[in-house]
């Protein structure tokens, strides 16, 4: 049992103009607790939550990160706690008035020096896992391929001490679908991205059914016959297993034969994501992740921030960052996309935040916003993909992804990306069965807590033990040894993995 040690009323303040700062302090602090500036608190604060600078009176303005994150709903008193029910959401940034283009960053100095140790893959991508990917046409032989799968795991594997693991790339897809719909696009071309995926080497098979809508040639249109199996041409159960196990077996003595080599760092595409956030996430994890994100592209890696639903509040921000007119566009279409579908469903962006997250402080979705694009850095921002888009560019690219964790790792893992740096503040078990994903805790409490799925503690930065920048210096580095197979992540060593998750808005039958 941990004992209560009484600390030093602290706060941060992100920028000048807030007139908002929210409390370090693990515990909260009580009514009467004073901040080195004089500050006095006249009601309890929980930690990570706002506490008022000034006098707020109503409908005035609420300003955290230098941005309105909302209207005062009631008269606020210097040094309350300016809860989530006092904050009116304010509207979102009007996508017909973005500046574009117009604040370009200059490029920074490349960094050169950096490589890692990868798996050289036939059409010239590098990968850092050698994994026998077997991806599925149709959810019907789910079943038959997780049975088979245990069995090449238990009687097969061993044999072959190269090969990471065997995954299977099971999905919801296939039939009972509106396979022509235009929208079916989305889920058909992530299917067939994540059968690509540099971590394969080349090597995955796909089982089908043989009757289904979504036929395995238009997935894997590049491979032949002999890697693709349908289930309805063997002659019951056991065939069907034995057969994947044969087929199976022929690959893993082909990626066993791999060997890492030295590898450039911009043959990396990294996924930044966030999840079970909280008020620090924008303070600690994020802009050290966002570091990491520029260092990595300077030197020439790829790296993808998403989740539109986290970055559309805070658009006006990164419109100005885009390379050109071309990106600034694209990047506005995905957000009227998204505004669309969420219409479409009759809901409205307030459905986010989660309770977890106002719980940690978070007190609605632009508060998020602006704290999410914090894992972008300052880097110019070079293209844009639409959802399970596979990435054909270097530097910092937005990936359009809903913002649930497991259809942004999905979609991600579609756009081809390596591992994932995923930021937490109220922690999550979340992993990836085909990526390393590397957790990357906002709080000092949380990584002490979890000190076995946690990988790097940000939280220090909040209490001045580690700068933002040294901390982007320990995310980069710490890529580059689980790239070359140096160090496992938490989730690695536990085996801990999501089920793939399609994002499909188009219609099922």
């Amino acid at each position: 049992m941990k004992i209560k040690v009484e600390e030093t009323p602290l706060y941060i303040k992100v920028n000048p103009k807030d007139n908002v700062a929210i409390v370090v302090n693990t515990w909260g602090l009580e009514p009467g607790a004073v901040f080195p500036c004089g500050l006095e608190l006249i009601e309890r604060v929980p930690q990570g939550h706002k506490v008022a600078l000034t006098d707020i009176k109503e409908n005035d303005a609420i300003i955290r990160y230098g941005e309105v994150i909302g209207y005062a709903a009631a008269f606020i008193r210097k040094g309350s706690w300016v809860d989530e029910s006092l904050v009116k959401l304010p509207s979102s940034p009007d996508l017909k008035e973005l500046s574009i283009a117009s604040q370009v960053p200059e490029s920074m100095p490349p960094l050169e020096g950096f490589t890692f140790q990868g798996y050289r893959n036939k059409d010239g991508s590098a990968g850092i896992k050698n994994i026998l990917g077997i991806t599925t046409s149709v959810q019907c032989v789910t079943g038959v391929l997780d049975f088979a799968v245990k069995k090449i795991k238990e009687e097969i594997l061993p044999k072959y001490p190269n090969v990471d693991d065997v995954v299977a790339i099971n999905h919801s897809y296939g039939c009972g679908v509106a396979i022509n719909a235009p929208l079916a696009e989305i889920p058909i071309r992530t299917i067939t991205n994540l059968a690509k995926h540099p971590n394969f080497g080349d090597e995955a098979l796909v089982i089908g059914l043989g009757c289904e809508k979504l036929s395995p040639m238009r997935i894997a249109p590049d491979r032949e016959e002999r890697d693709i199996l349908s289930l309805q041409d063997q002659s019951g159960f056991m065939s069907m297993v034995q057969s994947i196990m044969e087929m199976a077996e022929e690959r893993l003595i082909k990626l066993n034969r791999r060997k890492r080599e030295t590898c450039p760092v911009s043959d990396l595409v990294i996924g930044l994501q966030c999840g079970g956030s909280d008020a620090f996430s924008g303070v600690t994890a994020n802009p050290a992740v966002g570091y990491a994100a520029d260092l990595l592209v300077r030197a020439g890696a790829t790296v993808l921030f998403s989740e539109v639903t986290e970055v559309r509040d805070a658009i006006h921000l990164l419109t100005p960052r885009a390379v050109n007119e071309e990106v600034g566009k694209a990047l506005i279409r995905e957000m009227e996309w998204y505004d669309q579908y969420l219409l479409r469903g009759e809901v409205d962006r307030s459905a986010n935040p989660s309770p977890g997250n106002k719980k940690g402080g978070l007190a609605n979705v632009v508060e998020k916003s602006l704290g999410s694009i914090a894992k972008s850095g300052s880097s110019p921002i070079s293209g844009v993909l639409s959802p399970g888009e596979r990435a054909d560019k270097k530097g910092l690219i937005f990936a359009a992804t809903p913002a649930s964790d497991f259809v942004c790792g999905t979609l991600q893992l579609a756009s081809g990306i390596h591992l994932q740096v995923f930021t937490t503040g109220r922690g999550t078990p979340y992993g990836l069965a085909m990526a390393p994903v590397i957790k990357v805790a906002t709080r000092n409490a949380l990584a002490e807590k979890w000190e076995d799925l946690i990988d790097i503690n940000a939280g220090s930065i909040a209490t001045g033990e580690k700068s933002i920048e040294e901390a982007g210096w320990e995310i980069f580095h710490f890529i580059l040894d689980v790239a070359s197979g140096h160090k496992k992540t938490w989730t690695e060593q536990w085996g801990l993995k999501n089920d793939l998750a399609l994002f499909n808005p188009a219609p099922i039958t």
